[in-house]
């Protein structure tokens, strides 16, 4: 059974602590919960801080879209090879409920894997379950190399 410390790539190089997150997921306050890269889901959590908030106290749209994108891109990029990435070309979100700063969860799946291309959906939801946005990407499989 291979684990995290045996994959390599710079996602699971940072998730192993060989290598600092990125700065965006350090932004964010991203920590991984639960992965399955054979199933190609995860579920992770953010910190949104009072900074991310609008003048009436939600967190603003932007954030959240961003942290959705850096949870259904990591779903993938969990499944590829060490050389490759997974630059996202399409993002649609829904915002259905307002989000306030505190701990939220992102759950995210591959919807279907092709060649070069793939297909993403996501949701972000409070510390309690509610769902406060879903998306649906497109991602491109590309060699780093």
């Amino acid at each position: 059974m291979t684990t995290v410390a045996d994959r390599r790539g710079p996602f699971w190089d940072a998730i192993a602590g060989r290598a600092p997150m990125p700065p965006c997921a350090q932004l964010l306050g991203w920590t991984l919960e639960e992965i399955d890269p054979e199933a190609g889901t995860i579920r992770v959590a953010f910190e949104a801080r009072a900074e991310f908030t609008n003048p009436i106290g939600a967190v603003q749209g932007g954030l959240l879209t961003a942290m959705l994108d850096d949870t259904m891109g990591p779903a993938l990029v969990a499944t590829l090879e060490p050389g490759q990435f997974a630059p996202t070309l399409e993002l649609k979100v829904s915002f259905l409920r307002p989000a306030r700063a505190g701990r939220l969860v992102g759950s995210a799946r591959v919807v279907h894997r092709g060649g070069s291309i793939a297909f993403l959906a996501g949701e972000l939801c409070d510390d309690d379950g509610t769902v406060l946005a879903t998306a649906t990407a497109t991602a491109r499989i590309v060699n780093l190399a």
